[in-house]
């Protein structure tokens, strides 16, 4: 049996508390495939936590067998500081109450400095580049001094992450549709994920601009190809996806046991795991650039009443929801209707339905870009 597992502190903020994250690793240092498979970054988003229980038995059952190939890390709790969240009996997991933000966005840039740091070590040979790559993201991680419990959340996450063959991030939404983000250039190898967990979207981008945690796994490489161009080979080193397990109130054994299996089809099909997984379910999606969905948005306050479900399909001027104002006067004028700006598939929706002006109520994935949706943040906070 190849399987460890390791507490990693995460530091005090008061006196007499000591938070820590659990990682789970499987099959030899430095093996590859190297798989990191984290949950619950938000940590009000459940879903992946159980999903991350199931693969664990699963992946402890194959390491019983000598069937880890790669090597594997498992956090099934990515942020027990956001777990202790917990504020008159509700939960708030996406942002840090000390002022730290959404806990899945201005991750560190690890690009930052990286080809100065390589420059000198490029050549002709693949597999050399990667692992000078790597090394220079290591180490700059390691240079790195958390000062507070987030912070330091970040670094060592990263610290577990940066070099892996895989990433993959556990989400899920409000109410949606289960789906998946990563960059076009991955697509044609890794859509096996969104084939093997059912997913109705993939979303592809190269760069959100929101700094998330699976982008700064992937991005150096895409970056650095640009940067060096056809001087030395560089390949996409790092495949990072997030994977979005449908919503909030999506947590069932029977799901989080398929969602599992899935997981550990994929890591067999890319060989962390021996096994013949078998060929991969048909898609149930493309991958659609993420500038063809629209995030539509609340106009004003009130409360939302749904016109539509999830998994519709939707015309540009259809109406998605009416928005309700609770005090108005004249209940003929207390409606105000909120349409489509794009056809497609309307992939998720709001939880709360009590709305606040520019909340984000729904996703429609479309295929044609959006205008409006070029060159800002293209995920919602």
């Amino acid at each position: 049996m190849s399987k460890s597992i390791e507490r990693i502190s995460l530091g005090s903020m008061s006196p007499g508390t000591e938070r820590f994250l659990l990682v789970h690793r499987y099959g030899a240092k430095g093996a590859r495939p190297k798989a990191y498979v984290q949950a619950s970054l938000h940590s009000d988003e459940i879903p992946g936590m159980l999903a991350a229980h199931h693969l664990i038995r699963q992946l402890d059952a194959a390491d019983a067998k000598g069937e880890i190939k790669g090597e594997i890390i498992v956090v099934p709790v990515a942020n027990p500081v956001g777990l202790g969240q917990i504020i008159n009996g509700a939960h708030s997991g996406r942002y840090e109450l000390r002022g730290g933000g959404n806990f899945n966005r201005q991750w560190p840039d690890l690009f930052d400095g990286l080809l100065d740091a390589v420059r000198s070590k490029l050549g002709p040979d693949v597999e050399a580049n990667v692992k000078a790559v790597r090394a220079a993201i290591g180490a700059k991680i390691n240079q790195m001094n958390p000062d507070t419990e987030l912070a330091r959340l970040k670094v060592e996450l990263a610290r577990l992450a940066h070099d892996a063959d895989m990433v993959l991030d556990l989400h899920c939404d409000d109410e949606a549709l289960m789906h998946v983000y990563m960059q076009p250039m991955h697509w044609k190898e890794f859509s096996d994920l969104a084939a093997e967990l059912g997913a109705r979207a993939g979303l592809l981008c190269v760069d959100s601009k929101a700094q998330s945690f699976d982008e700064t796994f992937s991005l150096p490489w895409s970056k650095l190809q640009d940067a060096v161009g056809d001087k030395f080979p560089i390949p996409n080193a790092c495949f990072g996806t997030t994977v979005e397990f449908r919503g909030q109130a999506d947590v069932f054994d029977e799901m989080a046991v398929a969602d599992a299996a899935g997981l550990y089809r994929f890591l067999q099909r890319h060989g962390a795991v021996a096994g013949n997984p078998g060929a991969a379910p048909a898609l149930l999606c493309d991958g659609t650039d993420l500038e063809a969905t629209d995030i539509v948005r609340a106009p004003k306050a009130g409360v939302i009443a749904y016109k539509v479900a999830l998994g519709a399909e939707v015309k540009q001027g259809d109406i998605v929801a009416e928005l309700v104002d609770p005090l108005a006067e004249d209940q003929s004028k207390a409606r105000t209707a909120i349409r489509a700006v794009n056809d497609g598939l309307v992939l998720s929706r709001c939880l709360r339905k009590l709305v606040s002006p520019g909340d984000g109520i729904s996703m429609i994935v479309g295929k044609t870009k959006l205008a409006h949706r070029k060159g800002g943040t293209l995920l919602s906070d």
